[in-house]
């Protein structure tokens, strides 16, 4: 029987083999390596507690952390807004024209407009009307004008043969009067009933013949008066036709004036909206307007208590609220003489109407925009300002808190001007002191 060295041992019941427990020196490797860790974190940690950090600067400033500001010279600038909206102050409004046909004043199709945004110059079309009907209504008109002439010449020359038969009538009459006066002459040899009969033969003839005679005139005058009533129907037909033909002139609308196109508004739908090709439009109606860019200005109103400070040529900034990073220069150039009523809602509140020039142009600038401008109704060169939030009401007394090397100071000022930041200080600061824009505790 052979003996094995270093016997395997058994296995465990689960299948897995016993793990051997570690020895001594194996233990000693293990803390001589975590306690160098340990003592470097807990260094950091004690490091990081007893640092000294660096205070906020309000609270090293003399005061406790009360904001200061100085005080400086400067401009002073106080401005009174104005809300309204944008118009130009040039423009040509285009409308449908009133027709001096009756027959073209009904509905009207459009048959083409200018883009609306569209910069046009002075001649260009700006928008066509269907002329059909007009065009017909035309040919019409040349018929009747040419029927009618045709006609006064065919009833001249009837008259003409009627003249000629009346003069020859007449001369019949006259030759039937002159026989019978012949005849009576030589009645003594006849007897007394034939000398009767010749007699009132030759009155008959005689009275035929004043009467032909005398309704030469009357005819004349007939056919006069027949004549003129078909010339005053020709006249009359051919102003229907001029009209016509000055109508169909004035389906094509053609700017009076360079500028850019603004379309009116439509009630379409059940809902407002611009006029666009193929609508029905009525005489006199308005199609758009034809701006000048350069001549911009904002409507406003102003409320009368305020208009007093109002002065034609004072500069101003306006602003577009649908462009805020928007600004220009402007200047007041005109005000109302009377104050105007508001609305239902606003009927004692009257206002006076201020218009604002705009000086320059942009593409974003257009009419019809809702707009603002800060009127500069009061401005001081090289005054002495201070925040309005430095300024404190104490006793019925404007005093502020100066900073000075103790703490701060209380002092009364005497105030000027005032605007929604600043005030101008007449009397009790200097420029450079600084002051607490709100009271220390």
């Amino acid at each position: 029987m052979s003996v094995i060295p270093n016997p395997t041992p058994p296995p465990s019941p689960g299948g897995v083999s016993p793990t051997l427990a570690p020895t001594e020196p194996e233990r000693r490797s293990r803390w001589k390596t975590i306690l160098p860790i340990g003592l470097v974190v807990g260094g950091a940690v004690l490091a990081y507690q007893f640092w000294p950090r660096p205070q906020p600067a309000a609270k090293q400033e003399l005061g406790g952390g009360v904001r200061t500001t100085k005080v400086a010279m400067g401009a002073f600038i106080r401005a009174v807004r104005v809300g309204g909206q944008t118009s130009a102050r040039n423009f040509a409004l285009l409308t449908v024209p009133v027709f001096r046909g009756a027959e073209n004043r009904g509905n009207l199709n459009l048959l083409k407009l200018a883009k609306p945004g569209s910069m046009v110059k002075k001649g260009d079309m700006v928008a066509q009307i269907d002329a059909q009907t007009a065009l017909d209504r035309l040919d019409d008109a040349n018929d009747s004008v040419a029927q009618t002439e045709a006609d006064i010449r065919k009833r001249k020359a009837e008259q003409e043969v009627d003249w000629g038969n009346l003069q020859q009538n007449l001369r019949v009459a006259k030759s039937d009067w002159d026989k019978a006066r012949m005849e009576d002459r030589a009645a003594e040899v006849k007897t007394e009933i034939e000398r009767e009969f010749l007699r009132l033969n030759a009155e008959e003839y005689a009275a035929r013949y004043k009467q032909m005679e005398g309704d030469i005139p009357t005819s004349l005058a007939s056919d006069k008066s027949e004549i003129r009533i078909m010339e005053i129907s020709r006249d009359l037909q051919t102003i229907r036709r001029d009209r016509h033909a000055t109508d169909i002139k004035r389906f094509n609308l053609q700017t009076p004036m360079a500028g850019l196109v603004v379309m009116q508004q439509v009630f379409r739908a059940g809902e407002m909206g611009q006029i666009q090709e193929g609508d029905q439009v009525s005489a006199g109606q308005g199609l758009m307007k034809i701006v000048d860019p350069f001549s911009m200005q904002v409507e406003a109103a102003v409320n009368q208590s305020e208009s007093s400070e109002f002065r034609i040529g004072q500069p101003a900034v306006v602003g577009l609220d649908a462009f805020p990073e928007l600004r220009f220069k402007g200047r007041v150039y005109s005000l109302g003489a009377i104050a105007v009523r508001g609305t239902r809602d606003n009927y004692f509140i009257r206002s006076v109407p201020v218009r604002v020039a705009v000086g320059g142009s942009d593409p974003r600038f257009i009419p019809d925009l809702s707009a603002w401008a800060d009127v500069e109704v009061e401005r001081h060169e090289n005054v002495l300002l201070a925040p309005r939030e430095a300024v404190q009401s104490e006793g019925g007394e404007s005093v502020v808190y100066v900073k000075g090397a103790s703490g701060f100071e209380k002092r009364t000022v005497q105030l000027g001007p005032r605007n929604g930041t600043h005030a101008v200080v007449l009397a009790g600061l200097r420029a450079g002191e600084e002051v607490a824009l709100q009271p220390p505790k």
